[in-house]
């Protein structure tokens, strides 16, 4: 029995070590940063807030443990995800957090000017819709980022090119705007400029990650 007793102390040791690397804020937005594609250090360290130094220390953690993993290229290393389930973990964890935690809930409310910015994702109704040309679907995250993955018929307009680029905007039907999930903030922004430029817009909480799994099928 304490052989027995052991081994389920040892299973549940090794599980635990996934709970850990999950419990640290910046490395659950590092797996969202990585969920958007491959990244080398230098550029998770600026999207994070962080120094390089603390973002290495978190990757390696990430690495340990089997969640990530990296490539050469030339002089620069770049860091992505072990595979999609890293992804659908992350979508997973959230939603569930989403559920539980009124604060988190009330956080989330926080994001949209106004009570109609922020939708859910209807995979189904918005796709149509935009199949038909009802609605344009804009991703507003750094065009490496749209090139790596995107949302079905989604056209790329980077936050920090939109105010320039309106132009290319029709003002006759609805924009939905997203970025890279739930807690990313330029979705909100480009809403709140283009409302402010006369055209209608509303922001689609999903990010790519969130459009992968199974959510809203």
């Amino acid at each position: 029995m304490k052989d027995a007793r052991k081994i389920k102390d040892l299973l549940y040791e090794q599980v635990a070590r996934i709970g850990k690397v999950f419990s640290s804020p910046k490395r659950l937005e590092l797996i969202e940063l990585l969920c958007q594609g491959e990244k080398t250090v230098e550029t998770l360290a600026r999207e994070a807030s962080i120094s390089v130094k603390l973002t290495s220390s978190h990757l390696r953690e990430l690495r340990m443990s089997q969640l990530v993993e990296t490539e050469r290229q030339g002089k620069n290393i770049l860091y992505r995800l072990a595979d999609k389930s890293v992804a659908d973990l992350w979508v997973q964890v959230h939603m569930l957090a989403e559920d539980r935690l009124v604060d988190l809930q009330l956080a989330l409310q926080k994001i949209a000017t106004q009570p109609n910015d922020l939708i859910a994702s209807d995979r189904d109704s918005l796709m149509k819709a935009a199949r038909k040309g009802e609605v344009v679907v804009l991703d507003v995250r750094p065009s490496e980022e749209y090139l790596n993955a995107h949302l079905p018929f989604a056209r790329s307009i980077p936050l920090d090119e939109l105010r320039k680029r309106l132009d290319e905007l029709p003002r006759d039907r609805p924009i939905v705007a997203y970025c890279r999930g739930p807690y990313c903030l330029m979705a909100p922004d480009a809403v709140a400029l283009l409302k402010r430029e006369g055209f209608s817009a509303i922001h689609l909480r999903d990010g790519v990650a969130e459009w992968a799994t199974d959510r809203g099928k």
